[in-house]
């Protein structure tokens, strides 16, 4: 054989491997710039209580934020606060939320249970038109956030 012809043959497999790694790899980077899902989460906020707003108990405690443990362990939220735009704010009490569950937390109230934590407000906290959700952990590091609206600068708070 000539040393041409075996210089192609080496060259070819040279790069046939260089493209086979990298098809082999997208995947894998593609997988790395996926989203991650934060440890513990606002999942939902049920914000405009169904029905009418007559700041009855029952009507209060249809308005609720969701908290979330994405993972295995369970987190103490002792001290954490939930909090809206105008400054309202819940502080979590010797609470446990364990892995993989998710609490509820009404506005109205209730007696506390594992799975909902009420604030005893009289009054709404979440605006219906817009407004955002701020977790904090115990330090007062940002945790999660979720908003809703577009109107930011209104006037007409219930």
């Amino acid at each position: 054989m000539s040393k041409p012809i075996t210089a192609r043959r080496l060259t070819a497999a040279v790069l046939s491997a260089g493209a086979l790694a990298a098809i082999l790899t997208v995947p894998a980077s593609a997988a790395e710039h996926r989203p991650h899902r934060p440890d513990v989460q606002i999942s939902d906020v049920q914000y405009d209580s169904p029905g009418r707003d007559d700041r009855s108990n029952r009507s209060l405690n249809r308005e609720w934020v969701e908290i979330t443990n994405n993972t295995r362990r369970a987190v103490n939220l002792d001290g954490w606060t939930l909090r809206d735009e105008d400054g309202r704010t819940y502080t979590f009490d010797d609470y446990r939320l364990r892995g993989r569950a998710t609490v509820r937390i009404h506005t109205g109230q209730g007696r506390d249970t594992r799975t909902d934590l009420y604030q005893d407000r009289r009054h709404y906290v979440w605006d219906n038109h817009s407004d955002t959700a701020t977790l904090r952990n115990d330090r007062g590091r940002f945790i999660d956030r979720e908003s809703w609206g577009h109107d930011r600068n209104r006037g007409n708070r219930r």
